[in-house]
């Protein structure tokens, strides 16, 4: 047996297509805002990267590079001013930041309605409560993948290795609004395979090179691999592929799976965010109500 490769790239590049022809019939360009700190090799690339996807997207890119020696307070003033922008929709703040800078109260200042990569803790409670809200990018991608392969989700067993807040437990609740039957498992947990094992879809997302191999996974399962890691032998990801490939009914490549469908999930996130800021804008137009007065608009959107 061997396993039908989900092909992110594809799936991704229809995705972006798509928001491209939504940017297009608007009558004003989303604008995303990237911020980042320091010349960390990794990040400029994939800010790089996502802000060439916005701008082929038709977006506007409202990046702001700061020096890795920026006070707390300098970057709290930029993502205050990009808050009251008018012309920034989606505000991204490139993780992991230099060691001085506290990220969590970064992020909580990002004004969730702009909070594009759905961490700020509204977005987060918006999500376990099964509220519209911005939605954080990977596990939002995964969803999609999953979508893409025709795999059906309702009352399927899903478990999802890694808890970390950027992916494992957004990950968790998205699949159980979906209706599947949801186990968490993380580094702490007793016999790993004994819990995978039974899994119709595993969602390996805990940043252990191969942790997942044949031992882990049923024949026929959906394996999704949220890992990537650089090691001697080349990229690889929380998956052994070669070994889990000849296993799995369905899984994702690394690279080629889950990456390149995190950043087609935060064009849609801006777009989403930009509906709902032109939504808002348009309702304080014709009777004066705008969002601050009675909530509706920033609760409005899409999950």
């Amino acid at each position: 047996m061997s396993a039908t490769i989900i092909d992110g790239k594809a799936v991704a590049q229809t995705l972006r297509h798509r928001v491209a022809q939504e940017v297009a019939a608007l009558d004003r360009r989303p604008g995303l805002a990237t911020i980042l700190v320091g010349e960390d090799p990794a990040s400029a690339i994939y800010v790089s990267n996502k802000r060439k996807l916005c701008v082929e997207a038709g977006m506007r890119d409202r990046h702001r590079l700061l020096s890795a020696q920026v006070s707390q307070a300098e970057v709290e003033d930029v993502i205050d001013e990009l808050n009251l922008d008018p012309e920034v929709d989606g505000i991204l703040l490139q993780l992991p930041l230099p060691k001085h800078l506290d990220a969590p109260s970064l992020i909580e200042r990002i004004d969730p309605d702009k909070d594009v990569d759905g961490l700020t803790e509204t977005n987060a409670g918006r999500l376990a409560l099964g509220r519209p809200g911005l939605r954080p990018c990977t596990p939002s991608g995964v969803i999609q993948l999953l979508d893409s392969a025709g795999i059906h989700l309702e009352g399927a067993h899903a478990v999802v290795v890694g808890r970390s807040d950027l992916v494992g437990r957004p990950q968790a609740q998205l699949l159980l609004v979906r209706d599947a039957t949801v186990t968490v498992c993380h580094r702490h947990t007793r016999d790993l395979a004994s819990h995978t094992r039974d899994a119709d879809i595993v969602v390996a997302a805990a940043g252990v090179p191969k942790l997942i191999g044949a031992e882990h996974i049923k024949p026929g399962a959906t394996v999704i691999d949220v890992g990537i890691h650089r090691t001697e032998g080349g990229l690889c990801g929380d998956v052994d592929f070669d070994v889990v490939a000849g296993i799995a009914g369905h899984i994702t490549p690394v690279p080629g799976g889950v990456g390149p469908m995190t950043i087609a999930t935060l064009l849609r996130n801006t777009l989403t965010a930009a509906n709902l800021h032109n939504s808002s804008h348009r309702e304080t137009r014709t009777n004066g109500s705008g969002p601050a007065r009675d909530g509706v608009a920033v609760t409005a959107g899409h999950p």
